[in-house]
């Protein structure tokens, strides 16, 4: 089964130093019928102003990951943590029992990132973070493996049985990424157009995936993430 989410239908907000698409229930956007994608909690594709972000507030039970699209994400927290990433890095965070954080885009230009929720697995984990930068080559027509179960092989590991995949598909490239029995996935359409099982895609649209093969062409030069997991 696959289903496409437009982004002029998801939800919205501009508060001047940040616009956001919301591609589930949060802050002032709420429906009933949209609040979760099985585990998938929040998916949010935020444009931050320059020397702007989020001052430091409070977090738990709830595994955190960020992935930068443009620009330079730096990180506060109250475990002592403070790093910045850009293109193409990661950074994760389970808030499991507390955690206080900050993000802030300390540099000249927008940044655009990707924060994404996740539900863990039980409550009351030991809080924790870290990043990763990924060299961005590594996802140049092919699946980079970026995000995995404790029991995964991905270099950042969460307390799910979850993956998250990232892709750069040059134009005219085709791939394909299998949905097994049980499993469901949602993917994110972050940059570029594609054609995938006939369905067309565009930048920050999204298709939902439930047990099935899919089937990806870049229409043109095209920048992809999926969250693949257990099916509910």
């Amino acid at each position: 089964m696959l289903r496409k989410i437009d982004s002029k239908n998801m939800g919205s907000s501009n508060l001047g130093w940040l616009r956001s698409k919301f591609h589930f229930s949060f802050a002032e956007y709420y429906n009933p019928d949209n609040m979760n994608f099985g585990v998938l909690r929040v998916i949010n594709d935020d444009l931050v102003e320059a020397h702007t972000g989020f001052s430091k507030h409070p977090h738990q039970n709830m595994e955190i990951i960020s992935y930068v699209v443009n620009g330079q994400l730096t990180h506060g927290d109250s475990m002592g943590n403070n790093n910045t990433i850009t293109r193409g890095h990661v950074q994760y965070m389970s808030a499991g029992t507390g955690v206080f954080h900050s993000e802030f885009n300390h540099g000249n230009e927008t940044l655009r990132f990707l924060q994404i929720w996740i539900l863990p697995d039980k409550i009351g984990h030991t809080p924790n973070y870290g990043d990763y930068l990924f060299n961005f080559d590594d996802r140049h027509n092919q699946w980079l493996h970026i995000v995995s179960s404790v029991e995964g092989n991905a270099p950042i590991k969460i307390n799910q049985d979850a993956n998250i995949y990232s892709l750069e598909l040059d134009q005219g490239k085709e791939i394909e990424f299998p949905v097994k029995d049980g499993r469901q996935a949602y993917l994110v359409q972050i940059e570029g157009n594609t054609t995938i099982n006939s369905i067309e895609l565009e930048a920050r649209d999204a298709l939902e995936i439930i047990e099935e093969k899919i089937y990806i062409k870049a229409d043109d030069a095209s920048h992809i993430l999926i969250v693949e997991m257990m099916k509910q």
